[in-house]
């Protein structure tokens, strides 16, 4: 009976041995959704984590969906049909703040990646000049339609009383108007930048020159997500980031790869842009000061009550494990 035992046990370690060595072969990656507020460049480094394998080495499947609306992305992290959405920070300080369970772990971008093109003929000074114009930008609260609306205000200009129609869109479609003659002024992110200045519209104002470091858009999550998948997220994440570093062609590449159907020359300009004006973060890293910053706008609007707490609202310990890993 002893040597029947000891022979069956001796069977189920080698098999449990042979299984152990083969297991990583076999294993398949863990699938994990990212619902994004739509495709875009400034979105680029998650896409060159998931095109160039840095999720997959640090066993993650990443599926991105695209939802149209930050509402619609942080919606599904909250009802856990989604992992990690990416938007503007906003939008979860705004529902942390009425009790959600969600903070925010990476950034993505750090500038106010939003410019404000115009048509050719349009002699533009100030804001002051947008008097009797029609400016497309996204539907609030949105980073881009925001900062057009802080722009105003601080510059003294009331829409009404200078007749500015604002035209609300969903956010990605704000060049159509502009191109279609509908609009005068059209706030764009990238690539419409791009799209916009390459059909003879004119870029009047660039809001990453004015405020500098910016958290414009960031990975949230749940409070209660596996902190292994977390961490995971963020290190593929960093590695993505210190590869554009070193490879802006590359980088570049897959821009053009996400965008098909755009002229490459407008993803190399929209690339370009955002690299020379440091939109793409150097790392995973969120700075008190460029979160701080964004959540002022947001505060001046009244869409926002008061800064969130930044030991609390942002996972520091995952942006601190990536940048070790790194």
């Amino acid at each position: 009976m002893t040597s029947l035992f000891q022979r069956l046990l001796a069977g189920i370690i080698a098999a449990t041995l042979a299984i152990g060595v083969a297991a990583p072969a076999a294993a398949e990656n863990r699938k994990v959704v990212l619902s994004q507020l739509f495709q875009s460049v400034m979105f680029l480094p998650v896409y060159v984590a998931i095109d160039k394998g840095f999720f997959a080495q640090e066993g993650l499947d990443v599926r991105k969906d695209t939802s149209g609306s930050p509402n619609a992305s942080l919606s599904a992290v909250i009802a856990r049909s989604a992992d990690f959405s990416l938007h503007g920070p906003e939008w979860t300080a705004i529902a942390a703040s009425k009790g959600a369970p969600v903070q925010i772990v990476a950034g993505v971008v750090n500038r106010a990646a939003v410019w404000i093109a115009a048509r050719p003929d349009i002699d533009y000074k100030d804001p002051a000049s947008f008097s009797g114009k029609t400016v497309a930008t996204g539907m609030m609260p949105i980073a881009s339609t925001s900062l057009f609306t802080k722009l105003l205000r601080e510059s003294g200009v009331d829409p009404a009383k200078e007749h500015i129609q604002v035209m609300q869109v969903q956010a990605g479609s704000e060049l159509g108007p502009l191109l279609a003659g509908k609009a005068d002024v059209a706030v764009l992110y990238e690539p419409a930048l791009d799209q916009v200045a390459a059909k003879g519209m004119k870029v009047i104002h660039s809001f990453p020159a004015q405020y500098g470091p910016y958290l414009l858009s960031a990975i949230t999550t749940r409070r209660d997500a596996d902190p292994d998948m977390v961490q995971r997220f963020v290190t593929g994440l960093q590695h993505a980031l210190a590869f554009m570093r070193a490879n802006p062609k590359a980088a570049t590449e897959v821009a053009k790869a996400q965008f098909p159907s755009i002229e490459p020359a407008v993803i190399e300009s929209a690339v370009g842009r955002m690299l020379d004006e440091q939109v793409y973060p150097a790392s995973v890293e969120i700075s008190p000061a460029a979160l701080k910053i964004a959540m002022e706008t947001q505060i001046s609007l009244g869409n926002l009550n008061a800064q969130p707490d930044f030991e609390t609202f942002v996972g520091g310990r995952f942006i601190a494990g990536a940048l070790a890993a790194n």
